[in-house]
């Protein structure tokens, strides 16, 4: 009884938690689809890895779906495709996004529940809806899209290559990139306010009475200190980005084709099941295995640094 009572108390109930909803809602589902990816399909059920006759057990599993994705161009290139499409995102809403979330964390005490309000307020709405009123933008005859051809910045995007024609914005990496940027900049505001909002601004009084100017104090006090909020804000939206589908269906075009698109073919239309749990579990360790060599990376260097 004393040791039962031991285990759920204190510290370790509270750190066992996490670990089990960790292993409920992602170790067993992930398991899930690794078996169906090397399983055989027979019609609309899996045959048995384990099968047991004459007192054999014989275990068996399917790799070619894993060779066949080496083998097909389509899966490099919509793997390449979704890796890039996030990166791009992760990169203009961390450059949108720093700003805004250091005039929030130097606005007066205030103001700030203000501005947050203003970042969450397109949570209020549909995300459908959402990325669906972009296309109503930026087709022909939409106000921004009026905006950016009388302007002239189509012909800056026909010439960094983003859109196929002068005037056509939709169904292009355009249209993809600012959808998704749209969609995910909130992510990257919220912990980068959270981490500069916690810094100590006497660090930066002591910085300019040594000299070191606004900019310099910014580069090598500030940035540092809000390198957290960095990693996560880039975290939480480039690892969504990555398997995004229901923004490239809407306004992206075939030539921005990305992994949640080959998803849902493999799942619905083909339905292949072993082969769509391969190309996601692909994509899981894509995502996965940087993230866990960056955070080992990282654990050592704040280990030497002590």
């Amino acid at each position: 009884m004393d040791s039962l009572k031991a285990l759920f108390s204190g510290r370790r109930f509270v750190i066992g938690v996490p670990f089990v909803v960790l292993l409920v809602f992602f170790l067993l589902p992930f398991v899930i689809v690794g078996k169906i990816s090397v399983s055989e399909m027979e019609a609309v059920s899996f045959k048995s890895l384990l099968t047991f006759a004459d007192g054999v057990m014989t275990l068996s599993i399917k790799f070619g779906n894993y060779v066949f994705i080496t083998e097909d161009a389509l899966y490099f290139k919509t793997y390449l495709a979704s890796l890039k499409y996030a990166l791009a995102t992760m990169l203009l809403c961390l450059f949108i996004g720093y700003p805004f979330a250091y005039f929030m964390a130097r606005a007066r005490g205030t103001l700030q529940p203000a501005l947050l309000m203003l970042v969450m307020l397109p949570f209020w709405t549909s995300f459908l809806l959402r990325v669906y009123a972009w296309r109503g933008l930026l087709t022909e005859g939409g106000w921004v899209a009026d905006l950016i051809t009388g302007l002239g910045l189509d012909q800056l995007l026909l010439a960094a290559g983003l859109i196929s024609a002068p005037g056509k914005l939709m169904h292009t990496p355009f249209s993809l990139v600012l959808g998704m940027t749209y969609t995910y900049l909130p992510f990257m505001i919220l912990p980068l306010f959270s981490n500069l909002a916690k810094m100590d601004l006497r660090l930066l009084e002591a910085a300019a009475d040594l000299g070191a100017t606004p900019w310099v104090a910014f580069w090598k006090i500030t940035v540092p200190l809000s390198k957290a909020g960095i990693i996560a804000g880039s975290m939480l939206v480039f690892i969504p980005c990555v398997g995004e589908f229901v923004i490239p269906e809407l306004l992206g075009g075939p030539e921005t084709l990305m992994i949640g698109r080959v998803l849902w073919d493999e799942f619905f239309s083909n339905n292949d099941w072993p082969m769509a749990s391969s190309v996601a579990v692909v994509m899981v360790l894509l995502i996965i295995v940087p993230l866990a060599i960056f955070n080992k990376y990282q654990a050592e260097a704040q280990e030497a640094g002590r």
